[in-house]
Formats: C-alpha cells, sequence, structure tokens
C-alpha cells in the first residue's frame, strides 16, 4: 500500500500548482497589449493581480480547475474558461475600464 509520502506517489499538489501558474501566466502575458498591468501575487497558490492605470481599477484573477478544464475567476462575478486567455483580457479590460 502506498503513502502519501512515497516516491512513487505523484507530487499532486505540485503538478496543480503548476497548471495554475501556467495559466495564470498565459493571461499575465496578454495584458501589456490591452494598457493593463499584472503582477502574480502569493507563492504556493498564486492569484494575478491585475490593475488598468488610466482608471486605476484593479482586480484578483484566480484560476480553478472546474469540470473537465479550468477557469479564470474575477470579480465581480467574471467567469471564463482558460483557453482563450487574449478574450479574458479583453474581458477584465472592459471591467476596469468602465466599458460595457
Amino acid at each position: 500500500m502506498l503513502k502519501a509520502n512515497d516516491p512513487e506517489v505523484p507530487d499532486v499538489t505540485t503538478a496543480f500548482a503548476r497548471q495554475r501558474l501556467a495559466h495564470l501566466e498565459s493571461l499575465a502575458a496578454e495584458l501589456p497589449g490591452r494598457g493593463l498591468v499584472g503582477r502574480m501575487l502569493g507563492a504556493g497558490a498564486p492569484v494575478l493581480w491585475v490593475w488598468h492605470p488610466d482608471s486605476g481599477r484593479q482586480t484578483i484573477v484566480f484560476a480553478s480547475p472546474a469540470g473537465d478544464g479550468w477557469l479564470f475567476l474575477w470579480s465581480p462575478d467574471g467567469q471564463e474558461n482558460t483557453e482563450d486567455p487574449g478574450r479574458v483580457a479583453d474581458l477584465v479590460g472592459k471591467l476596469l475600464t468602465g466599458t460595457p
């Protein structure tokens, strides 16, 4: 019987954190082209802080597993799958500029 600290057991937490980080990094790469600034916060469970320099508005974006994939989540009520980070950057940009 395998135990959690046995070498044969993969480190699920580390793999999970790497996936989360990869999704957040893909979104962060899209931000500058839309006039947004992003910074990764947190070591073990990172989130992406996004700021619009002109409006001063900001939000935090989470990447979370859901169903058969991953979702980006942001306040208020933002939710989109991680497959198209450019679309998410557009949506967050509209939120932070106040554009409907």
